[in-house]
C-alpha cells in the first residue's frame, strides 16, 4: 500500500516506521508491537535530556473502562509530558530518569536505566526500573522498556509486575526535541 510519509501502514508482517511521534497516535497495539520488535536497542547515552512523550495504546486495560484515557492522551491536555534521562557518562551502562507531568517543572517517579533483555522477545531493550524507595508501591511495580524506531524516535512498553507475572499495560512513544 502506498502512503504519504509519516503514515503508519502494514506491509505483510512489518510496519512502516513513522517519522514523528504524533504519527504513532494512529497505530493500533498490533502495529506498535510489530514496530517494537523491528526496532533497535539504543545505548544508555542515546536517551539523554528531556524527551516529549505520548501514551499511544492501552493493551491490558479494558477499553470500555479507560477508553477516555486513550482519547485524552491524543490531546495537549494529557498530564504526562514525557521523561527526562541522565546517563552516568558518555559510555555509561546505567543512568537515571524521571517523568515530567503537568509542566516541565513537576517531576515525579524516578527510575533507573540500563540495557537488559526485553520482555517482548529475544532481543535487548533500554530498561526503566521504577523500584526506587521514594516511589509509591504501585509505581515501584512498573517496568518500562524502550527501543529506537529511528534516531530521536523511541517506542516503549509499560509493564506492571505482579507476584506471578509481568503484564503489558500500554505502549508509549518518546521523541527528542528537534
Amino acid at each position: 500500500m502506498t502512503t504519504s510519509t509519516g503514515e503508519v501502514v502494514l506491509a505483510g508482517t512489518a510496519a512502516a516506521v513513522p517519522s514523528r511521534l504524533d504519527d504513532l497516535l494512529r497505530a493500533d497495539a498490533d502495529t506498535l508491537r510489530r514496530l517494537y520488535v523491528g526496532a533497535r536497542t539504543p545505548a544508555v547515552a542515546d536517551l539523554t535530556g528531556d524527551l516529549r512523550g505520548r501514551m499511544l495504546a492501552l493493551v491490558a486495560i479494558p477499553r470500555w473502562l479507560f477508553g477516555w484515557a486513550s482519547l485524552l492522551a491524543r490531546t495537549r491536555v494529557f498530564p504526562w509530558l514525557g521523561k527526562s534521562f541522565f546517563a552516568d557518562g558518555a559510555d555509561a551502562a546505567r543512568g537515571t530518569g524521571i517523568n515530567r507531568v503537568f509542566t516541565d517543572k513537576i517531576r515525579w517517579f524516578k527510575f533507573d536505566t540500563f540495557i537488559g533483555p526485553s520482555r517482548a522477545g529475544d532481543f535487548g531493550a533500554f530498561q526503566l526500573d521504577y523500584d526506587n524507595p521514594g516511589n509509591p508501591s504501585f509505581i515501584r511495580a512498573i517496568k518500562d522498556e524502550v527501543r529506537e524506531l529511528r534516531p530521536g524516535l523511541y517506542l516503549g512498553q509499560a509493564y506492571f509486575k505482579t507476584k506471578k507475572r509481568e503484564i503489558l499495560m500500554l505502549y508509549f512513544g518518546l521523541e527528542k526535541p528537534v
